[in-house]
């Protein structure tokens, strides 16, 4: 095995197009990041390895992200250097970009200086001294490289539809359990069950009774559901009915004066930002408000069984509409209050919330929202009116019990089929680790062998790949 510098093997030539003034054109432009931009005119006609001279992460840090192969006409920026083989019957220039791309961390990285602006010098890299096996070795290297690539590839498109699968089912089980299609063999056998009709006529005597008492304010009239508005047939004994009718309260959020807003303490206020898709992020950004003023805010104080709801966002995206079911683990260690934009759901005792859980994730009851939501230009905003008349499916309460029942475990079996989807991801990824130092293997023995030699007093200094 003999070993070499790259400036025996290598012709370097930096890129010489500025890529703030490149204009697009037929030609690929290697940059430092992963996409190739264009470019209207060409510098290079060949193969080649493209390394770029400034750290990836900058501000003091060394790195580099990616060390390119391209091959044809193409241009360059000039903030890479470009490597050519001098003689293509001794050196495959696919091989040196596999070496270097796969060991940059420990090859090219290291010899990075700098104190703000962390670069890379040509003449570092001229010196740095590779195991050269013969050149049928390196191109079996390489094929066995795209081989193991090519592999990976289909197994992780694989990986990922089951995802996508997988999702799909998640959907799918929920889709049925708010069209009562998952308890269609619980109700066969429950003929006696309470209608949801009268459900709904004991919610409506409920909050009277709490409006009498002055617990909570009398709701305004809310429109009549027409058949127009429902998006699905629902089973008997099921009803169709405006979220109001089984809500005791519903917050539209309270606007806290961010000045006296803390870093720490035991009463957390809850922003958009905090609540992600479906997640609630205790850790994201947190506020937090004193003793006095959390008194003064009793009204938005919320308690486990509530579901909150994030009411603005951008309506492309339809980033909005998230809600969360707070639980009994989330106020470990603070109170959590309500702050502006993000709305709370609180239902009757009558009501399984994790039920409604399920139903406020649904795309076809959510298109109510979307399709009303206002606001200017690109944003969305969500109304009380809109939420108060939001149109929802309700079974009877033993039947909201049956349907969390079934979803859970169902929803279970999708959490461990996941869990293996994971697995087999980290798998795919350790494989290809272990390839890679397979195909280097003998070169590594090789140039330890060289290391523990003994050079020469006058021959000149070299970097060791």
């Amino acid at each position: 095995m003999q070993f070499l510098m790259l400036k025996e093997l290598c012709e370097f030539e930096k890129g010489s197009t500025g890529l703030a003034k490149a204009e697009p054109g037929d030609y690929p432009l290697v940059t430092t990041g992963a996409e190739r931009k264009s470019c209207n005119t060409y510098q290079f006609d060949t193969k080649a390895v493209c390394i770029p001279l400034v750290s990836s992460s900058g501000h003091g840090h060394a790195s580099l992200k990616n060390v390119h192969y391209e091959e044809g006409k193409f241009a360059l920026g000039s903030i890479l250097v470009a490597l050519t083989s001098k003689d293509d019957n001794k050196l495959d220039i696919q091989f040196l970009h596999l070496y270097l791309s796969q060991l940059k961390d420990q090859v090219l990285v290291p010899l990075m200086s700098g104190a703000a602006n962390v670069a890379l010098s040509v003449k570092k890299i001229q010196n740095i001294e590779i195991p050269l096996p013969r050149i049928g070795r390196q191109r079996e290297i390489v094929e066995r490289f795209k081989s193991i690539v090519a592999e990976e590839d289909e197994l992780k498109s694989e990986l990922t539809h089951q995802q996508t699968l997988l999702k799909k089912l998640r959907q799918q089980i929920l889709q049925e359990a708010i069209e009562g299609k998952l308890t269609a063999d619980w109700r066969a056998q429950h003929h006696d069950v309470e209608p949801a009709s009268e459900l709904l006529k004991r919610i409506a005597a409920e909050k009277a009774q709490l409006v009498k008492q002055k617990k909570i304010r009398a709701q305004k009239p809310l429109p009549p559901i027409t058949d127009e508005e429902k998006p699905f047939e629902l089973p008997q004994g099921w009803e169709w009915c405006r979220l109001e009718q089984i809500l005791v309260v519903l917050l539209g959020g309270h606007a806290f004066k961010s000045p006296l807003f803390k870093k720490g303490g035991t009463n957390q206020v809850l922003r958009l930002g905090n609540i992600r898709p479906y997640t609630l992020r205790l850790d994201e950004k947190p506020v937090y408000i004193d003793g006095e003023y959390a008194k003064e805010t009793e009204g938005v104080k919320l308690s486990a069984g509530d579901i909150l709801i994030t009411m603005t966002g951008t309506r492309g995206k339809r980033d909005y509409c998230y809600t969360v079911l707070l639980e009994e683990k989330d106020f470990q260690g603070s109170d959590l209050y309500l702050n502006q934009r993000v709305g709370c759901f609180r239902f009757c005792p009558s009501i399984i919330k994790k039920y409604y859980d399920y139903c406020l994730k649904d795309d076809r009851l959510l298109d109510q929202i979307f399709s009303t939501a206002t606001g200017a230009a690109n944003q969305a905003n969500i109304g009380s009116n809109t939420l108060r008349s939001w149109l929802v499916p309700l079974p009877p309460m033993e039947e909201q019990q049956a349907i969390v029942t079934k979803v859970e475990k169902l929803l279970a079996i999708c959490d461990q089929l996941e869990t293996q989807i994971t697995r087999n991801q980290s798998h795919a990824e350790q494989l290809m680790q272990t390839v890679l130092k397979e195909a280097f293997a003998h070169n590594s023995e090789a140039e330890t062998e060289k290391q523990n030699s003994t050079v020469s007093a006058d021959a000149p200094e070299v970097i060791r790949a």
